[in-house]
């Protein structure tokens, strides 16, 4: 992709809408995926570190003014810097807390869906890992409401919330505009370190205590891979909304060293995306689809369902796929007229054993043996067309 494209619009009446064009770009995409999506409070530099790890200036459109510039969800594929074979999927999304839009929910739904579809889900903000700073990631507290796991979960959500760690992305959050320094108690912290602080559950059972901590619980149990990175300002104040338009050399030399850390980090650490039991995802058009069409509906996104809907769709590719791989064989190996109807057998059984090799490589969630056994009826229909074409050639045992 040359530039990035809208994934999910957010339209005027608050519903969201998939983009076909973007459908059509992931819907073309056969390699494992590596899929990173960032999410903050608007105009606080999402779009650059997106830029960034794009190895761009341009592209996620960058803003000036206190107005907002991305809206719903963007996309931009592109090849993986360092994992050859795999395709990075960058999602840049609106800012949350937005004045104009006036609608906290869909702030919630932009959340859930970045945390759906990433492997490494980028949470970004300014100045301190502070009390109001845990409160602006409220939407952390909401997901039990926004997602499920199972079709059919436990009445209280508390069954759900232990399996979200078993799908979730890896978490990782982007300090921005950092001027303290990292020290504590006369001695020098990481960055890892100071999220894990900030993160420490504060001690009483009173409710005010239980409301402090409840984004810090949510964020330590459901995010067990955690990763800090603090930038320090990026340039001086009257250049900073023109970041697109300056060379490194324009920018401070701290906040280079930063952000190439950060991509770094990214492009060496990042898993691909899998879904429940590590089922691989190629693409993501049919998940995006998929959740999307559940929230327009007024439902809540559920994992199991759309590994389910996404099996169907795989498995019913790779029965074709295989059943062609078949048909090529056969007419490879099997030259008519041929010998005898035990060699003509003998060549069926050596194609079937390769075409249905090919299709467990494939499918997934087929406990019932359904696809499989669409793929073998077939490859029988293929069996039955190939000898009947030289049928009169065919010798006798």
């Amino acid at each position: 992709m040359q530039a990035p494209v809208c994934l999910v619009e957010n339209r005027s009446n608050h519903q969201l809408d998939v983009n076909p064009e973007a459908l059509e770009i992931l819907s073309k995409i056969t390699q494992p995926v590596v899929v990173v999506a960032i999410v903050g409070m608007y105009r606080t530099g999402k779009s650059y570190l997106m830029n960034k790890l794009a190895g761009q200036r341009k592209g996620f459109t960058l803003g000036s003014t206190i107005q907002s510039q991305t809206k719903g969800i963007w996309m931009w594929c592109i090849p993986h810097p360092s994992q050859p074979g795999y395709t990075l999927v960058l999602l840049d999304t609106e800012g949350l807390g937005d004045m104009e839009k006036g609608d906290s929910r869909h702030d919630s739904w932009i959340f859930s869906l970045a945390i759906l579809l990433s492997s490494i889900f980028v949470y970004n903000s300014k100045g301190v890992i502070d009390q109001y700073a845990l409160e602006k990631l409220q939407y952390v507290t909401e997901l039990t409401e926004r997602i499920r796991v199972s079709s059919q979960p436990s009445a209280n959500g508390v069954e759900d919330s232990k399996e979200f760690v078993s799908f979730f992305p890896d978490f990782l959050w982007a300090v921005r505009d950092f001027i303290l320094d990292l020290e504590l108690d006369g001695r020098h912290i990481s960055e890892d370190e100071y999220l894990e602080r900030a993160l420490k559950l504060q001690k009483g059972d009173h409710p005010d205590a239980q409301m402090l901590n409840l984004p810090r619980k949510c964020i330590r149990q459901f995010f067990p891979s955690r990763k800090c990175f603090t930038f320090s300002f990026p340039a001086p104040p009257k250049l900073v909304g023109h970041l697109d338009k300056l060379g490194e050399d324009h920018l401070y030399p701290d906040f280079v060293r930063q952000a190439n850390n950060f991509c770094t980090y990214i492009f060496q650490n990042s898993k691909i995306k899998t879904l429940q039991g590590g089922i691989l995802v190629n693409g993501l058009a049919t998940l995006v689809k998929t959740y999307v069409d559940t929230i327009r509906s007024g439902n809540v996104p559920c994992l199991e369902n759309a590994v389910l809907v996404l099996a169907q769709i795989e498995n019913a590719a790779a029965v074709k796929t295989a059943s062609t791989h078949y048909a090529t064989l056969m007419e490879q190996r099997v030259q008519l007229p041929t010998g005898t109807l035990l060699e003509l057998l003998e060549a069926h059984g050596l194609c079937e054993r390769e075409a249905l090799q090919l299709f467990m490589q494939r499918s997934f969630r087929d406990e019932k043996q359904k696809f499989q056994r669409d793929c073998l009826i077939c490859k029988m229909g293929i069996k039955t067309v190939i000898p009947m074409r030289g049928r009169d050639s065919v010798q006798p045992d």
